[in-house]
């Protein structure tokens, strides 16, 4: 299973910063999106990032522009699927992402593994929309996915062994850290931080502090960023989609349960960064 050439589906933050790593680590990309700005915004701001790493001195000139010449655009579905990876980093919703691998799977070759970056659902139900379960697994990365280290890979139910190696050699050309997970409700990562989230919604609902003083109390035991800070990097939409997602994926078991507040904000488009509001102002 070589992997020489990789596509990402979905241009947005993830998949932006998924093709930025995979670039740097010497791969062929295509990155793709339904729609021309989509793929142009994404684009980008994998330049704005590789420029970025060149002014911190993290990252030489010449390697930038070698990234940048591998990566190429398209809104293309069946062009995008002609390569060796296809990690799929499309929003959190289950049918939409089935439906994307039915139709990959339609077009790419039968050589090709499947890579899902979701953060919470099922890599086995995902697999089933495919005639390649065997050659479906999770590869999650975390945001923001040029710098952060770690990528978890789920193994399905019929995940082959040889695509587990693929994928862990994958991860680590990419200079980055690899833990094996078990097809769970949101693995490992994301399980253990729901009540990191959970609690301090509550504490913020019932008026305990306000989210500086808690994230100042959670920054000051050794945490780089407070939950609300977090979320608001992370996206109060996708932190909501994920919680929903393990709350019901364990039938409602009250420790995964959404928070009011967080259904609030994400209804008045207070989004964190991306929309300049969240818990913080950033406007």
């Amino acid at each position: 299973m070589r992997i020489e050439s990789v596509a990402i589906i979905g241009a947005g933050t993830m998949g932006n910063g998924i093709a930025y790593a995979t670039a740097l680590g010497g791969y062929r990309v295509t990155l793709y999106d339904v729609a021309p700005e989509f793929v142009q915004r994404g684009i980008e701001r994998i330049h704005q990032n590789l420029a970025e790493g060149v002014a911190r001195k993290k990252l030489d000139a010449a390697a930038a522009d070698d990234a940048k010449e591998r990566i190429h655009a398209t809104c293309e579905l069946a062009a995008a699927a002609q390569c060796d990876l296809i990690i799929e980093a499309a929003p959190e919703q289950l049918e939409l992402k089935r439906q994307l691998f039915g139709q990959l799977d339609a077009h790419a070759p039968a050589s090709a593994i499947f890579a899902s970056n979701t953060s919470s659902l099922s890599i086995s139900v995902m697999a089933s929309a495919t005639q390649r379960a065997d050659r479906f697994v999770g590869l999650h990365f975390f945001n923001p996915a040029h710098l952060m280290p770690l990528v978890e890979i789920v193994r399905g139910d019929a995940t082959s062994a040889e695509t587990v190696n693929a994928a862990a050699a994958f991860v680590a050309r990419l200079k980055k850290t690899a833990v094996l997970c078990k097809d769970t409700p949101a693995f490992i990562v994301n399980r253990v931080a729901r009540p990191f989230y959970g609690e301090a919604l509550r504490l913020l609902g019932e008026g305990a502090a306000d989210a500086a003083t808690l994230d100042a109390l959670m920054e000051s035991i050794g945490f780089k960023m407070g939950p609300f800070r977090l979320m608001d990097l992370i996206g109060l939409d996708v932190n909501f989609a994920v919680t929903q997602s393990v709350y019901n994926a364990f039938f409602q078991d009250p420790k995964y349960r959404p928070h009011p507040i967080q259904r609030q904000m994400v209804e008045s488009g207070w989004l964190g960064r991306k929309t300049g509001r969240g818990f913080y102002s950033y406007e």
